[in-house]
Order: C-alpha cells, then structure tokens, then sequence
C-alpha cells in the first residue's frame, strides 16, 4: 500500500454508488488536507454552452434536451438516457473522453499531496490505472433509496435504473483497497476516513 512521503503525491480513487455518499467522504479528506477533484463537477462544467461537448450533444440528442436559456436542461437528458441503454452509452461516449483528459491535466498539475479523485464512473471510464489506490463507498439500500428520493425527488424506479446503469456495488468492492460503510451516522464515517488517512499519509 503507497504511503505519502515528502514532496511526493499519492492517487486516491472515491468512488460508489449513486447516493452512496461519496461527496460527504470526499470532505472529510478534503479536511485533512486532501485535493479533491470533483469528476461530476467536471462534467457538468463541460456540458455549459457553447462548449464542444455541448455542441457535440446538442446535435446528437437534438433541441429538445434544451432550457428555455437555451443550456442542456440536465434533468430531461437524464430522462432520456437512464431509460435507453444506448443513448447512455453514446452520452457518455461524448463526455468521457474531455471528462477524462481534465482530469488528467488536473492531477498532472498537482505535485505532491494526497489527491482524491471523486468520480461515480471511475471504473466505467477506465481510470483504475491512474489511481495509487482505490477507495469504495457503500450505504444500507433502503437508506440509500430514503436519502436520494428527499435529496432528488426522483422516483424509486427512477433511482433505481440510475444504480443499475453502473458497475456492481460487488464489483466494486472486488476492486477496492478500502471500503467505507456510510450506512451510519457522520461520525462513524469520519473514523473510517481517519483510519484510511493514517494508513495513506502521516498526521
């Protein structure tokens, strides 16, 4: 397991399923003095007028995914891509490859430190090899369902095709160096950073 030494840098993947809580975890880190980069931020930044992924969507998906102040209204394409297989695919065939070649400029950037790479689709985008080590989010199903539907307002069927279009929780876990359980209170999970913070990088 890679520990920090001086003036070096240490890659830490954050990832789970949707709801699971990854933001909350990514904090804590952040406290401790960790850089977090935020790959939904990434995206959602990427998907702004006038920039080429939203060029490249627009045409692909047509006006009708489109606001009244003419930006993607993200709840429409959603609505659109969680309820077809391939129209997913193609959108993230679209938002990936920019998503990613931030991401790598951004943690090209940082020289030494623990960098936390936040991203729900770290494994589906094939970062696995940029990470020093991998750490997975899981939550209580029935906690997860309560939290997105007062978080979201989505549907439980419409939670539940967002789930199942990523990787296994399963999966996931089979790829982890560490496994936080964010099924608890705040505080249990602050332990569990703490733990993996002392493993990773010296108080």
């Amino acid at each position: 397991m890679p520990r920090l030494r001086k003036n070096k840098k240490i890659i830490v993947g954050l990832t789970g399923s949707f709801g699971s809580g990854k933001s909350t975890v990514a904090g804590i880190f952040a406290s401790s003095g960790a850089k977090v980069i935020d790959a939904d931020r990434i995206a959602h930044a990427s998907l702004r007028r006038g920039s080429r992924v939203y060029k490249k969507v627009v045409s692909s998906f047509g006006p009708g995914i489109l606001g009244k102040n003419k930006e993607i209204d993200r709840r429409r394409l959603a609505g659109i891509v969680f309820n077809n297989k391939k129209c997913l695919k193609r959108l993230n065939a679209i938002i990936h490859p920019e998503v990613i070649r931030i991401i790598k400029a951004k943690i090209n950037s940082i020289k030494k430190g623990v960098v936390i790479l936040d991203a729900p689709l770290l494994l589906e985008a094939n970062l696995k090899s940029t990470l020093d080590c991998l750490v997975v989010v899981k939550i209580d199903k029935d906690k997860q369902f309560s939290r997105l539907i007062k978080k979201t307002s989505l549907k439980r069927a419409d939670i539940l095709k967002r789930i199942k279009s990523q990787i296994s929780q399963d999966a996931r876990e089979r790829l982890a160096d560490f496994i936080i359980n964010n099924s608890g209170s705040l505080m249990n999970t602050r332990k569990q950073v703490a733990q993996i913070r002392r493993k990773l990088w010296k108080n």
